[in-house]
């Protein structure tokens, strides 16, 4: 591996975590190495923020399950779904879908099958109303929305799980790149909610399988 590339392979067996491959600002030759590494050791790895520019060059280029969607790949062994039924990813609208495909990719990337639940936004409320049964199912919620971001608060009203809220950069003019949707959630008056930051699909499923390894969730089907 180069000098200037120090990965933690350890991290899982410390917290219950993999790290993750954070590719934006990498050159090609470090995920290169980081890559040539992990194969060596035979274990995968999620890499996320992996723009098609960065994925064409790599020579492992071949080997890496690639999503455009949420720019994220697996590569290397990936661990069977051992977890299915315990997280929702709850999306505002179609523009939100990058931020929910990391999240739910993330989630799969360590054992764990993430429910997608789209478009249901409440600026269309019969939307979510017709799907709200369905999510009340589920004991982990990611709820990922921009603009006003209202569907933090009315999920954080409606269902009685653990809630994990990601504002997106959905939006134009007083949306502000998500500052807006961002403010919102933390200022919601639902109980509870716990926050990520904008677009960060990645870390609201880190929260949830935090919550999945705190409860000993792994061990069931």
């Amino acid at each position: 591996m180069t000098a200037d590339v120090v990965f933690d392979f350890e991290r899982a067996r410390r917290i219950g975590l993999d790290e993750a491959v954070f590719c934006q600002g990498k050159t090609v030759a470090q995920i290169a190495a980081i890559l040539a590494d992990a194969r060596a050791r035979g274990v995968g790895l999620l890499l996320t923020r992996l723009d098609p520019g960065q994925v064409e060059p790599l020579p492992e280029a071949d080997a890496i399950d690639y999503c455009a969607l949420s720019r994220t790949g697996f590569f290397g062994p990936l661990r069977p779904a051992r977890v299915k039924g315990k997280v929702a990813v709850v999306a505002a609208g179609t523009a939100d879908a990058p931020v929910a495909r990391e999240a739910q990719r993330t989630l799969r990337h360590a054992g764990v099958e993430g429910h997608v639940i789209a478009d249901v936004g409440v600026a269309g409320l019969w939307r979510l109303m017709a799907r709200i049964e369905e999510i009340r199912r589920f004991p982990i919620v990611i709820a990922v929305a921009g603009m006003d971001a209202a569907l933090a608060s009315v999920l954080g009203g409606l269902a009685g799980g653990a809630l994990i809220a990601v504002p997106t950069s959905a939006g134009y003019g007083a949306a502000e790149s998500g500052r807006t949707a961002l403010n919102a959630m933390l200022a919601s008056c639902a109980p509870g909610v716990a926050v990520c930051n904008i677009d960060n699909g990645y870390g609201a499923a880190c929260a949830a399988l935090r919550i999945l390894n705190a409860f000993g969730a792994f061990g069931e089907a």
